[in-house]
C-alpha cells in the first residue's frame, strides 16, 4: 500500500483525519475533572475580571503553568460564549488547534527530513495517537506545547540535516525555532527547552561537533525569546511581587523532578509499557522501527530523530512525577521512524530472524482488538449499570478492524495494516467521544448537580439565574465552571451559615458531609429543605458519592 501524496492534497487529508478524531465530543463532553475545569475556569476568569496578567482560580493564585494557554483559551471564549457562558467547546478550541498543528508540522518537517511518503504516514499515526486525542479534547495546555515542541524541533532538524550536508540552512529555520521556543515558554516553561537542549547535546556528543550550532543564531536568537516571554515575565512579577515564579519553581516544578507529586509517582518503564496504549496504533510497529532506525543511525535524519527520542524518554523515565502525556512530545519523532519501517515493511520483515515484529504487531492488533471491543460494552455497565445498543456496534467494528489488521499483518502488509487501524480507530472514538462517554450520567456529577439547579430556577443555570451556591464534601472544578466562579467551596458548617445569609440560595452537601451541616443549621436557626439528592462516580476520587441539594425553608 503507498502513501503517495504530496502538497496541498496530504495537508487536506491529515485535516479530514484531525477533524474525524478530535471534532466529535468537542461540545457534547463535559468538563473534565480537575485539570481541564481549573484551566478554562482560570481562563474565564480573565474574561470576566480583564486582568490578563494574573491567574486565578476564584480567589486562589495558579502560580503554576504561564499565560499561554490562558490566553488562548480567553480569546476563544471572548469569540464564542456571548449567549451560553458555561459551554466548555471554545476553551477546547486551542487544544483543538494545537493537535491539528502538531500533525501538520510533523508531515511538513517530516518530508523535508525523509520524504513525503514517510511523512505523511507519520503524521497519520501521530493523529491516531490515542494520547493526542485525550489531549485534543481537553481545554489544557499539552496539545498546543506538543505543537510548539514539533515546530522548534523540525526546524532543529533542518538545520541539523543541512548543515551535515555542507548546505546553509538559512535564516527562516533558525527564525521558527526561537520563535517556537518562546511560544512553548509562554505554554509550559522550560520543557520546550529541556527536550531541544537535550537533543543537542546527544547530537554533539554522537556527532563530537558542535560547529552547526552557529546556524542556530543563538544571540538573536535568544533576543527573540526574551522578546516574547519578558514583557509577561515582567508584569506578573510585578502583580504578584514575584510570588508566581517562586510559587511555580518551588510548589510545581521541583516536587515533580524530585518526588511523585500528587500521587503520580511510578518507577522507571512506566512510559515504556504505556506506549502501547498511548502510542496507538503506531506501537505494533514501534520497536522494529528503532531497532531498524539504530542501524541507520548513520543518516543525519535518523541521527536527529534518535537525539530527540532517547535522552528525552530516559529523562522523563527518570524523573519521579509521571502522567501518561508527559511523554508525548517524543511522539512525532516516534511515528516517523515506525513509519519508514512500516513502508518497507515486505523487505523488513522478511528477512531471517525478524518474525517476531509480525508476532509483536500480531499479539499488538489482538489485545487492542479484543480490549477495544471488550471496554467500548463494558463501560457504561460499569459506570451506570445499563447496556448501551451502539457500543455493541462499536465492538463489532473494533473485531473487524482488529481481523483486518491481522491479515495485512501476516502478508507482510504493515501499511495497509496500519492505515486499516487508522480509520477503525476514527470509527469506533467518534462516537465514544460524542455520545456514549457524554451519555454516561453517573461520571458528570457536576452536570447533574447543574441540571437539578436549573429545574430549581425554572430552567436557567446557576450564573444566569442569579442564584448563590455552596458546596461541601464534592468540591469539583467542574462545579465551579458549570454554576459560576461565585460557587463557594467550604467546610459543612459555612455551608449552613451560608444558607443563613442567602435565604434564597442552595448548599450542595455530600451525603458524608450531611450530619455536620445539619447539626449547624440546627445550632443557628436555620432549617435546610432537601430538594434532591444528586448520585454519581467521582472518578477523581473513585468513589460513588451522593450529593444533597438543600434550600432554605420557612421555620416549622
Amino acid at each position: 500500500m503507498k502513501f503517495r501524496m504530496d502538497g496541498a492534497r496530504a495537508y487536506a487529508l491529515l485535516v479530514l483525519l484531525c477533524i474525524a478524531y478530535y471534532v466529535p465530543g468537542l461540545a457534547t463532553l463535559p468538563p473534565i475533572d480537575r485539570d481541564e475545569a481549573r484551566f478554562s475556569q482560570a481562563s474565564r476568569q480573565m474574561v470576566e475580571s480583564g486582568d490578563f496578567i494574573r491567574i486565578r482560580f476564584q480567589d486562589e493564585p495558579r502560580h503554576k503553568k504561564p499565560i499561554g494557554i490562558y490566553w488562548l483559551q480567553a480569546a476563544s471564549a471572548s469569540l464564542f460564549t456571548d449567549s451560553e457562558p458555561d459551554r466548555i467547546w471554545p476553551y477546547r478550541l486551542p487544544s483543538f488547534l494545537g493537535a491539528t498543528l502538531a500533525v501538520l508540522f510533523t508531515f511538513a518537517f517530516g518530508k523535508r527530513l525523509f520524504g513525503a511518503d514517510r511523512a505523511l504516514l507519520g503524521a497519520a499515526i501521530v493523529s491516531a495517537s490515542l494520547i493526542l486525542n485525550v489531549e485534543a479534547h481537553q481545554a489544557t495546555t499539552d496539545a498546543m506545547l506538543l505543537a510548539s515542541i514539533v515546530a522548534a524541533q523540525g526546524a532543529l532538524g533542518l538545520i541539523y540535516t543541512r548543515s551535515r550536508s555542507g548546505e546553509n540552512p538559512g535564516v527562516l529555520p533558525a527564525l521558527l525555532f526561537w520563535t517556537a521556543q518562546g511560544i512553548g515558554i509562554l505554554l509550559k516553561g522550560p520543557v520546550i527547552s529541556m527536550i531541544s537542549v537535550l537533543t543537542v547535546i546527544a547530537l554533539v556528543a554522537a556527532d563530537r561537533d558542535a560547529r552547526w550550532l552557529r546556524n542556530l543564531r543563538p544571540i538573536p536568537g535568544l533576543f527573540i525569546v526574551a522578546l516574547l516571554v519578558c514583557p509577561w515575565a515582567v508584569a506578573v512579577s510585578k502583580a504578584t511581587g514575584g510570588a508566581f515564579f517562586q510559587d511555580a519553581v518551588k510548589n510545581d516544578l521541583l516536587p515533580k523532578l524530585f518526588s511523585g507529586q500528587e500521587s503520580h509517582g511510578f518507577p522507571p518503564g512506566y512510559y515504556l509499557l504505556l506506549a502501547l496504549l498511548t502510542f496507538w496504533p503506531g506501537s505494533a510497529y514501534a520497536a522494529p522501527g528503532l531497532i531498524s532506525a539504530w542501524k541507520e543511525r548513520s543518516s543525519p535524519a535518523v541521527r536527529f530523530a534518535l537525539a530527540w527520542i532517547v535522552p528525552v524518554w530516559i529523562a522523563f523515565e527518570l524523573i519521579p512525577t509521571k502522567l501518561p502525556h508527559y511523554i508525548m512530545p517524543v511522539y512525532p519523532a516516534l511515528a516517523l521512524l515506525t513509519a519508514g519501517t512500516i513502508l518497507s515493511s515486505r523487505e523488513f520483515l522478511s528477512r531471517k530472524g525478524y518474525r517476531w515484529p509480525v508476532a509483536l504487531a500480531a499479539a499488538v492488533w489482538t489485545v487492542a482488538g479484543i480490549g477495544t471491543a471488550v471496554g467500548v460494552v463494558a463501560l457504561p455497565w460499569a459506570v451506570d449499570g445499563r447496556f448501551v445498543p451502539l457500543t455493541a456496534v462499536l465492538s463489532a467494528v473494533a473485531l473487524v478492524t482488529m481481523a483486518f489488521a491481522l491479515r495485512s499483518t501476516f502478508r507482510r502488509r504493515a501499511a495497509e495494516s496500519i492505515a486499516i487501524a487508522i480509520a477503525g480507530g476514527a470509527i469506533v472514538l467518534a462516537p465514544m467521544w460524542h455520545t456514549v462517554l457524554p451519555g454516561l450520567d453517573s461520571l458528570w456529577v457536576s452536570r447533574s448537580i447543574a441540571t437539578a439547579v436549573e429545574l430549581r430556577t425554572g430552567g436557567k443555570q446557576g450564573r444566569a439565574a442569579g442564584i448563590s451556591v455552596a458546596a461541601s464534601g464534592y468540591e469539583e472544578p467542574s462545579l465551579v465552571f458549570l454554576l459560576g466562579t461565585d460557587t463557594r467551596l467550604t467546610p459543612p458548617e459555612k455551608a449552613a451559615i451560608f444558607l443563613q445569609e442567602r435565604p434564597d440560595g442552595l448548599a450542595l452537601i455530600d451525603e458524608s458531609n450531611s450530619p455536620r451541616f445539619l447539626s449547624m443549621a440546627a445550632e443557628i436557626g436555620v432549617f435546610p429543605h432537601l430538594i434532591g439528592t444528586v448520585r454519581g462516580f467521582q472518578y477523581t476520587k473513585g468513589r460513588r458519592v451522593a450529593v444533597r441539594i438543600y434550600a432554605r425553608a420557612a421555620a416549622p
